[in-house]
């Protein structure tokens, strides 16, 4: 799956603040003095509310395909891996017992730390605990939209 999420971009309100919203995950948004900044808040913020699903066991909302007008926020690589590890997992129904044991992980805070989107794990290991789970971790880049 492609993690690249569409996300509005409101002009500046009476505050004087714009704002960004994304349409598939209404939990996230950011406001800003400047697109840019408003652009980097949400991206994060896109993160942190995508982790608050893996949290509340909640399916993952895919990205729609943007509409006109609307940019996209691509997550980062080890976030996107993470989250296709996370609905592997949940397809699967693999537990963090299972997991740990299938990965040969000495714990299940190791396997569970696979899972956390804001944890700094390894993508080697990520894409090794895909692979054992039948997936296969591909990378695009593509030139940035302007």
């Amino acid at each position: 799956m492609r993690y690249a999420y569409p996300c509005t971009v409101d002009p500046p309100d009476e505050t004087n603040r714009i704002l960004v919203a994304f349409p598939d995950v209404p939990e996230a948004g950011d406001d800003g003095a400047t697109e840019a900044e408003a652009l980097a808040g949400a991206a994060g913020s896109l993160v942190a509310a995508l982790q608050g699903y893996v949290e509340r066991k909640r399916d993952i909302p895919s990205p729609s395909k943007p509409k006109r007008g609307q940019r996209t926020i691509a997550l980062p690589a080890l976030v996107a891996a993470k989250l296709e590890l996370y609905r592997a997992v949940r397809e699967r129904r693999v537990s963090n017992v299972a997991l740990a044991k299938l990965l040969g992980l000495s714990s299940e805070n190791e396997a569970r730390r696979l899972l956390d989107l804001e944890h700094n794990s390894r993508i080697a290991q990520v894409e090794a605990a895909l692979a054992m789970l039948g997936k296969e971790l591909v990378i695009e880049a593509r030139d940035k939209a302007a």
